[in-house]
């Protein structure tokens, strides 16, 4: 893959997942991004002997739940594998320069290899300028205008955004053909739906790129070979929109409204038998999107571009 070349030439590969075992051929194939992300995680720590250790630097405002939640999450995974991290924690009545000037000193320190500063901001705070405040060479979510405007050039020596590069990977693990396949994302986020769309194309698929508002969603998801929900509304795909024998990522995730467990973007039980492969949740994309953070912060460590 395109956009895996610069992780190549830091020692990096796709982990090739057997799907030749026994099983009825009407099953549907779990993507289990579980098993990819623990594979990225073993090579992360036999990649890093005799080099720099990564580290990263996470800034948060405030006291969102369910951030905290992803901070400790990122924290306890870098821990896993032996690379370095940080955690600034600023109160939701700091203000917008206080962080700034953190985040400057963060960029011009040579022991960081990445800085990610944890979304969403409390109301009031500037997203775009703080993070503009990231230099590119550091912005391991692949978030910084710059990175955004290398991968819309189709240029792959920038960072790229997590969970779009962790579909890609995990895809590729199962071997599933891009060349030339329809490939459909539903959901049009700058953090999500549009770069997974321009990796997609980067792969040579024919993109379509549809959101909640589309006019008979169906009809325009039923064409794709590979769909990607990534629109942020539990349940919106069901199997009326997914050709038989099609590949179904979801992004998604969601609290169940019953209070038990997590759901995603798509109903999954209605496609057991239909649809060739279906990625869980969780289970699924969430583990691939720690496993490229791990991964960018490595590459912003050892600079093999």
């Amino acid at each position: 893959m395109k956009c895996f070349e610069r992780a190549l030439s830091a020692g990096f590969s796709v982990p090739i997942l057997s799907t030749g075992r026994e099983h009825a051929a009407a099953e549907t194939l779990k993507l289990d991004g579980s098993l990819v992300a623990e594979n990225i995680r073993e090579q992360c720590i036999r990649l890093v002997k005799g080099r720099v250790l990564p580290k990263l630097v996470v800034v948060i405002v405030g006291n969102d739940p369910a951030s905290q939640v992803y901070v400790r999450n990122k924290e306890a995974s870098f821990a896993k594998v032996g690379f370095a991290s940080e955690v600034i924690r600023f109160s939701e009545f700091s203000n917008q320069s206080e962080v700034e000037v953190a985040i400057s000193a963060l960029a011009v320190d040579p022991s960081v290899h990445g800085i990610l500063v944890q979304m969403p901001l409390p109301k009031g705070f500037n997203a775009p300028k703080i993070l503009s405040f990231v230099p590119p060479s550091k912005d391991v979510d692949g978030y910084h205008a710059v990175n955004l405007g290398l991968l819309c050039a189709q240029d792959w020596t920038g960072f790229l955004p997590c969970t779009p590069l962790g579909v890609m990977v995990l895809l590729q693990a199962y071997g599933v053909a891009f060349l030339g396949a329809h490939a459909c994302v539903v959901g049009r986020s700058n953090t999500v739906g549009k770069p997974q769309g321009l990796l997609l194309l980067g792969e040579d698929c024919t993109v379509t790129l549809a959101h909640s508002k589309s006019t008979d969603l169906a009809s325009i998801t039923q064409q794709a070979d590979i769909l990607v929900a990534a629109a942020g509304k539990p349940g919106l795909i069901g199997r009326e929109h997914v050709k038989k024998g099609a590949v179904v990522v979801d992004v998604g995730i969601h609290q169940n409204p019953n209070g038990k467990g997590l759901v995603g973007d798509v109903r999954s039980a209605a496609l057991e038998g239909w649809a060739k492969a279906v990625s869980p949740v969780p289970g699924g994309v969430g583990p691939m999107t720690i496993a490229m953070l791990l991964m960018n912060t490595a590459l912003g460590a050892w600079d093999p571009s």
